[in-house]
């Protein structure tokens, strides 16, 4: 069983190790948050065909599935799509003028993703994250 932080401590947690990498292809642009193995834990994409922003946890989840973000401002609980092939992960799609978005983008230096079964992701809010909001916009 995987142990979140109270919901009121998020900001005090560890930051999660790794970093982020922008990438573009030939569907849209992706900030990839990768751990120390250079595994992405999360990513957020511009999907320019569907003209959305997808938000992705990398991984197998319990249900409901459901993915929780946290930033200084809001705090949200969306539903996902578990897929299992051939990785498995949550995603979810947001427009690209949704306030969570910003919220993200704007948090006071990092954001908070959980999902219950996994263990909770204390994301930096760097550039990557911002350009790919602004990618889809």
């Amino acid at each position: 069983m995987v142990q979140a932080m109270p919901n009121d401590m998020w900001m005090d947690a560890p930051a999660t190790p790794g970093e982020w990498r922008y990438e573009i292809n030939g569907e849209g642009s992706a900030a990839l948050f990768l751990d120390d193995r250079q595994s992405a834990s999360f990513s957020l994409w511009c999907e320019a065909r569907s003209g959305s922003v997808a938000l992705v946890r990398y991984g197998t989840a319990r249900e409901p599935h459901v993915i929780t973000v946290r930033s200084e401002t809001t705090t949200r609980s969306i539903s996902a799509e578990q897929t299992q092939s051939p990785y498995p992960y949550l995603v979810t799609a947001l427009r690209p003028s949704d306030p969570l978005l910003d919220a993200i983008a704007l948090s006071k230096g990092r954001f908070a993703v959980e999902v219950d079964g996994l263990p909770p992701l204390y994301l930096p809010s760097h550039a990557e994250v911002s350009r790919v909001i602004e990618d889809c916009r």
